[in-house]
């Protein structure tokens, strides 16, 4: 809880001098109006008169009631900010945060401040945590809570932190029970199955996005969480894709994960250059399991156009990056490492460590590779220090470059796929 502010902890100065001096003007004025309403009704029965003691004893009154308002008016304007001082200090906290965490938000992985909102998310994730566990939901501060579980997933994501997202999950589970809205529940739900597809547990998530479409399919968020499930779907099948071996079950799984992205394409609710940058870029990965390069590079143009123009650093990194594994799978491997190497410089430029170590390590991969494994050992530890979960197949190739064991026989990680590059403006569809 913040402390209070200068303002707050002042004594409050004693108003009733002034309410005082307005209580008598006011009085003053009421009485003289009606002194000299009965004044000028005797004289006008009595002497045929009493017009002019009318006319001043209207002018008399207007005065006072003037006077009186002017008296009254400082003690007025400070009732009305007692009144405001009065509202929970928490809600006034909690309300700051989620601007601040939106903005934020925004800027993760632009051109515009992109850098800076990874060091503000650094600083300031453990303050917000707090923030959502301390203070108690209720519906007038739901959509402040709501707000800030946005911003919270778009870093926990791109930090690969499924836990955390999943407690983001139920955190928001408790809101929308508390505030009884419907659609932060279906939100819930679907951050929900995204936490457990990063942990390989693809059965939760297929249930937590069942129940994410059958919450709130006529709320006014309906179309763009459609399309976000349709996206978590596709991701699915291609985690199913990464897990069974090579033959139809494979085939049959990318094939599904290009019909959702179909889908996804379709039910957008508007035009947004980023969610067209992660569809792009995922149909992208369904190619190159189909070990399509020329396919993928038809979808992998377009997304880096289109990222360019929306400013979005982390998805021209992500499509260049994805580029480079299309040119490795057509044998040109200095065309690959020149385009990994461009990747890792933009995702150096936003911070986005994750990304940045999945460069090095396909460059780590290459020189392993090609036999220069004091290069590659130096590319694959500067990997091991950015990743924030263990990757074992990093841990084989840093093995073959120490010369402790044999290079694998594939030649890096199955393409990452993902859906965060445009998440961080889905909330743009959630206004109420």
């Amino acid at each position: 809880m913040s402390e209070p502010s200068e303002e707050q902890r002042k004594p409050e100065e004693n108003p009733w001098p002034n309410r005082k001096q307005g209580i008598f003007f006011a009085v003053s004025a009421l009485a003289s109006g009606l002194l000299s309403g009965l004044a000028s009704e005797k004289l006008s029965q009595s002497l045929d008169s009493g017009g002019w003691v009318r006319v001043v004893g209207i002018s008399l009154t207007a005065v006072l009631l003037l006077i009186a308002l002017i008296y009254n008016a400082p003690a007025a304007v400070q009732a009305h900010r007692r009144r405001r001082l009065r509202l929970p200090a928490a809600a006034t906290e909690l309300h700051a945060a989620a601007e601040e965490s939106e903005q934020w938000m925004i800027a993760l992985g632009t051109d515009a401040g992109g850098l800076a909102a990874a060091e503000w998310y650094s600083l300031n994730e453990v303050r917000l945590r707090e923030l959502l566990l301390t203070e108690k939901p209720r519906a007038d501060t739901a959509e402040d809570f709501a707000r800030i579980c946005d911003a919270l997933e778009v870093w926990y994501v791109r930090r690969d932190e499924p836990g955390a997202l999943l407690e983001l999950s139920e955190f928001l589970t408790a809101v929308a029970d508390a505030s009884e809205r419907r659609d932060l529940a279906e939100l819930a739900a679907a951050r929900a199955a995204t936490a457990y597809r990063m942990m390989g547990d693809l059965e939760a998530a297929s249930t937590r996005l069942g129940i994410s479409d059958n919450v709130a399919t006529h709320s006014r968020t309906a179309a763009a969480l459609t399309t976000r499930r349709q996206v978590e779907r596709a991701l699915l099948h291609l985690a199913r894709a990464e897990q069974a071996p090579a033959g139809n079950d494979r085939i049959e799984a990318v094939l599904n994960a290009r019909d959702r992205l179909d889908d996804a394409r379709l039910s957008r609710p508007g035009p947004d250059l980023a969610a067209e940058v992660a569809i792009f870029i995922n149909l992208a990965i369904v190619h190159l399991y189909r070990q399509d390069a020329e396919g993928a590079l038809d979808q992998l143009r377009p997304a880096v156009a289109r990222a360019t123009a929306a400013g979005d650093v982390s998805g021209q990194a992500h499509a260049s990056e994805l580029t480079g594994v299309a040119a490795w799978m057509k044998r040109s491997p200095h065309e690959a490492k020149r385009w990994w190497e461009h990747a890792a410089h933009l995702y150096a430029e936003i911070d986005e460590r994750e990304g940045r170590a999945r460069c090095l390590q396909h460059l780590g991969s290459a020189e392993v590779t090609a036999g220069n494994l004091q290069d590659a050992q130096v590319l694959l530890e500067q990997s091991a220090l950015l990743r924030t979960s263990p990757s074992p197949l990093l841990t084989t190739y840093l093995e073959a470059a120490r010369q402790t064991k044999a290079p694998p026989l594939i030649t890096d990680d199955p393409p990452h796929h993902r859906a965060t590059t445009w998440l961080r403006r889905l909330r743009n569809y959630f206004t109420r």
